[in-house]
């Protein structure tokens, strides 16, 4: 025992020179005082972006806190974020990858974990000229539009039972069906479930995968923090590991299915591999960036939606205005397509709003500084994490008028840009990290959002009023609603034929 309170004591010494010394030279943000070995880890309550949104109201718009040893920087006022994501942009692009991220990514092989640097910007490019490209989108339009189909049909089957009839429906499950179709055929042109709503061996597989994946992503672990106790958790690692090369496995099948057929379409597999000499980019690279659009597009797309229609069910004003505007664009004897987008502002602002009171990241990725810097004034040493609380930024009565009101106007009285040129509302990201595929996002969910409104009527669950629909968020990189949005479903259009799957062979 007495051996091994001598390396303890020792590594507590240098933790504490070290903190010692950087105080001296430094002048870091403010903040809660650290405990040695954990930091400040007991203070971070689970959902971070609200715990750190009262942290800021006693240390100020930007402070640090530790995770062990590591410091982290929070930052959450419009102009800090522009410091972080324009200013000091180029020395605050690479990324903190945790041991999952990093087994996953082939460590940083991908985009979206990569440090920025030549293979970044080569796979950067490659994203959005050829991935990404407004060409590339339009191409698979079919393919997206088939999936809102499925889903109207879906619900429009459940909801016209006479044994649901004004019973209310879980919305999650249906929205999770059509973001599971669209980013598996967008990414591997396959589509793994039939006709009859049945996940082929395939398609099982690969949900095995993402399921365990959260599980693993689900459970923080004190050895992401606190390097040396690492070998504790060996069994951590062989569980990464073991995920790792079951996700490799099945994506080479996928892939060695493309290269024999020789039928190249617009499918991101298919791009990648022709394009894979072009741009010299490993196996690893392609597995990476093909996971990096599941990861990125499955969840976001559902949570995005779920809540914007969570708001709409609780605001009934604004879902009859949206109607309204729909009935008048596309009228009762048609559905709505992404062409008619430019013709329904208020439907944009409605995605805008929803996107700004809950974005799917709310702290969005880390940062890690590749050099010291200031933001602030505050000096940020080489090697520290930085977060921009989203969510903080969005709700600042300092850039928004109630900021908690669910109220879609707001953009048609200001035309906030969210691409990431104005840095009040960053659902997206802004600078080199932004994501590539903004546009498509905006495309998944204006459109979800769109068919969901102009075929169907949505009411609170028998007994809730629209008021008491519970808005709480679970703790996570991304943020799904604590409990899923219910609502009673009555399809508005008369001609049945609206609400059948129109298919494509995509």
């Amino acid at each position: 025992m007495a051996l091994l309170a001598i390396p303890i004591t020792i590594i507590f010494f240098i933790l504490v020179a070290y903190k010692l010394y950087q105080k001296l030279r430094f002048k870091l943000p403010p903040g809660p005082r650290p405990l040695p070995i954990v930091g400040n880890l007991y203070q971070v309550k689970p959902v971070k972006f609200r715990c750190f949104n009262e942290l800021a109201k006693t240390y100020g718009p930007i402070f640090s806190i530790y995770y062990g040893s590591q410091m982290n920087v929070i930052v959450s006022t419009t102009e800090l974020a522009k410091e972080v994501l324009k200013e000091n942009d180029q020395h605050l692009a690479d990324r903190f990858r945790t041991r999952s991220s990093h087994s996953m990514s082939r460590g940083g092989m991908d985009l979206i974990w990569a440090d920025y640097g030549p293979h970044y910007v080569k796979v950067r490019k490659l994203c959005n000229l050829e991935l990404f490209s407004p060409k590339r989108l339009e191409a698979i339009r079919p393919m997206r539009e088939d999936e809102y189909t499925a889903l109207v049909e879906n619900i429009y089957k459940d909801c016209t039972k006479p044994e649901l009839k004004g019973k209310s429906l879980l919305l999650r499950e249906y929205l999770s069906a059509v973001a599971f179709n669209n980013i598996t055929r967008l990414a591997f042109g396959k589509r793994f479930t039939d006709s009859e709503g049945v996940v082929n061996e395939q398609g099982q597989k690969f949900k095995k995968i993402t399921l365990d994946g959260n599980k693993i992503n689900a459970k923080p672990s004190i050895a992401e923090y606190i390097p040396w106790t690492r070998c504790i958790f060996k069994v951590e690692q062989e569980a990464l590991d073991k995920l790792a090369a079951d996700r490799d496995r099945l994506t080479r099948v996928i892939m060695e299915e493309h290269t024999k057929s020789g039928n190249t379409k617009q499918h991101f597999v298919d791009a990648l591999l022709t394009l894979q000499k072009q741009y010299d980019i490993s196996e690893d690279t392609i597995i990476g960036l093909l996971w990096d659009m599941i990861a990125a597009g499955m969840d976001t797309a559902t949570i995005s939606t779920e809540w914007a229609m969570a708001e709409l069910v609780r605001n009934p004003r604004v879902q009859q205005k949206a109607q309204e505007e729909l009935d008048r664009v596309v009228g009762p004897d048609r559905i709505m397509t992404e062409a008619d987008f430019p013709k329904l502002p208020y439907l944009q602002c409605i995605v805008k709003e929803s996107l700004r009171l809950h974005p799917p990241t709310p702290m969005m990725l880390p940062h890690k500084a590749s050099a010291n810097v200031k933001i602030g004034g505050y000096d940020i040493p080489k090697g520290s994490i930085v977060h921009v609380n989203v969510w903080a930024i969005a709700r600042d009565p300092a850039c928004w008028k109630n900021p908690e009101e669910f109220r879609p106007e707001r953009f048609l009285e200001d035309d906030i840009d969210m691409k990431g040129t104005d840095y009040r509302l960053l659902p997206f990201g802004a600078g080199r990290r932004i994501c590539p595929g903004a546009q498509l996002a905006i495309n998944l969910v204006t459109s979800m959002i769109g068919h969901l409104l102009h075929q169907f009527t949505w009411l609170p669950p028998p007994g809730l009023k629209p008021e008491e629909i519970d808005l709480s968020e679970n703790p996570g990189t991304v943020t799904y609603m604590t409990n899923p949005v219910e609502a009673v479903v009555t399809p508005r259009l008369s001609a049945d034929h609206l609400y059948k799957r129109v298919a494509s062979d995509m």
